[in-house]
């Protein structure tokens, strides 16, 4: 079995971010090969534990990617700070004889976006509205690589790497069966502190809110990782929260054009054509510049806007994400300048510390949080979401009543198709099988 085939059986998507299907990904010969173990949002922890725990894998993975995209130059892009993490990695690439190499960043918001990290890396800015691709390279995630590693060795993707933080009582790092639901996840690691919470799955700048009553429809996919626990009337969840509307008057209302949105954005520092003080001021004056409004489209919504740099409390980041939804309607999509860009003189200082972003959005309380050694969980019933990527969801192949054992595919696309395949997370039956989701019940 080649290389494509083995990642496309194992159904290995981007582990850290949208979940891109790993075997689309991996079909040009490249440059310059990136792993991303940075951990751009903060509060985060599983790659940090994947490059201490998985070191072998991680380094053979990086050598078998390497070689099957021809690249001259292989590299894992990691914190400064990360001081176990660093000793670990240097080690077995000295015990390995890899090629690999280390790459040192400080402790900044966004580090570990995979745009400001080729930039760091390879000096050249990807073009607005492009992918790594563009400037000969190829980024995956820290789990990515180790689920490559293992679909070489004939093993799909049933168990994921999540940290369950925040306001509960035993912070800890758990390997779970993809689909397990959230609500054991959180009792594993001691329930909740407090009664009136919301959970943020991912990252608090950009991960997605989850409440109470939603909990029960919620389980572990394949990009899960971090289910952080906050007061439900939190500074981060409230502006995560706020109506349309609302935040479409306020643009109107009291952006005052000081235009630290632009100044403060990492996009535009790596010289993209996105100013968001501009498309502030175009829907606050009601002008119909639609080349000013397009440069929403190349939004990353990284947030920094929103939640850090606008001394107005207004939401730049949402009226963009509001703006791409409407030009989506359309079918319009970004047709700016495709040429390499030249970054910002001003970028290396505008650089946002970690620490000072933690203060600004109130989690300093979580940020030195003891995060318990890992732990196993096994599910006794998991709900497999047939969409865990982006592009089309998985068809299944399975019915209710079926018996499977773990590791069996259960829904699948075409080989040349944009998705990926699903396998059973624990052996059991079909219990059922919905538009969105098969359900397998172990105790059965």
């Amino acid at each position: 079995m080649n290389f494509l085939d083995a990642v496309y059986n194992a159904g290995v998507v981007g582990a850290g971010g949208a979940g891109f299907p790993t075997h689309m990904k991996m079909t040009k010969e490249v440059g310059t090969f990136i792993v991303n173990g940075a951990e751009c949002e903060p509060l985060l922890e599983v790659d940090k534990f994947l490059m201490r725990d998985k070191t072998y894998e991680l380094i053979k993975g990086m050598e078998i990617i390497a070689g099957n995209l021809k690249a001259d130059r292989v590299v894992l892009g990691l914190k400064k700070k990360y001081k176990a993490e660093i000793k670990k990695l240097s080690d077995t690439i000295i015990e390995l004889d890899s090629r690999v190499e280390l790459f040192l960043m400080e402790n900044f918001y966004p580090a570990g976006d995979e745009q400001i990290m080729v930039k760091d890396i390879t000096g050249k800015s990807i073009p607005a509205g492009g992918i790594p691709l563009d400037v000969d390279a190829v980024v995956s995630n820290v789990g990515t690589v180790i689920n490559v590693y293992e679909a070489i060795e004939e093993k799909p993707v049933t168990k994921k790497y999540v940290s369950v933080l925040g306001e509960v009582n035993n912070p800890i790092m758990l390997e779970v069966p993809i689909g397990t639901p959230f609500e054991e996840c959180i009792k594993r690691a001691g329930g909740t502190k407090i009664k009136n919470y919301a959970i943020i799955e991912g990252g608090p700048m950009m991960g997605k809110i989850v409440h109470k009553e939603e909990l029960a429809e919620k389980a572990v996919i394949k990009t899960t990782g971090a289910l952080i626990i906050l007061p439900e009337d939190h500074y981060v969840i409230k502006r995560k929260e706020r109506p349309v509307a609302h935040i479409l008057n306020e643009s109107r209302a009291a952006c005052i054009q000081c235009r630290m949105c632009t100044d403060m954005c990492p996009r535009y520092l790596i010289g993209h054509k996105l100013r968001p003080h501009r498309v502030m001021r175009a829907m606050g004056m009601g002008e119909e510049d639609e080349e000013v409004l397009m440069e929403a489209l190349i939004c990353c919504e990284c947030n920094v806007c929103e939640l850090f740099a606008c001394p107005m409390g207004i939401s730049p980041k949402s009226t963009n994400t509001y703006l791409k939804g409407v030009f989506r309607e359309k079918g319009v999509r970004y047709t700016g300048d495709k040429e390499i860009p030249a970054a910002d003189e001003m970028r290396d200082y505008r650089k946002i510390p970690v620490n000072r972003l933690i203060a600004r959005l109130n989690l300093s309380k979580y940020y030195n949080n003891k995060i318990s050694d890992l732990q196993e969980l096994k599910a006794d019933k998991v709900r497999i979401f047939l969409s865990q990527h982006i592009g089309k969801p998985a068809v299944p192949l399975v019915k209710e009543g079926d018996r499977v054992i773990e590791g069996q595919r259960i829904a699948e696309v075409g080989r040349d198709e944009f998705g990926a395949n699903i396998h059973a997370s624990i052996n059991g039956v079909v219990s059922k099988i919905e538009k969105l989701y098969i359900e397998i019940d172990g105790m059965v």
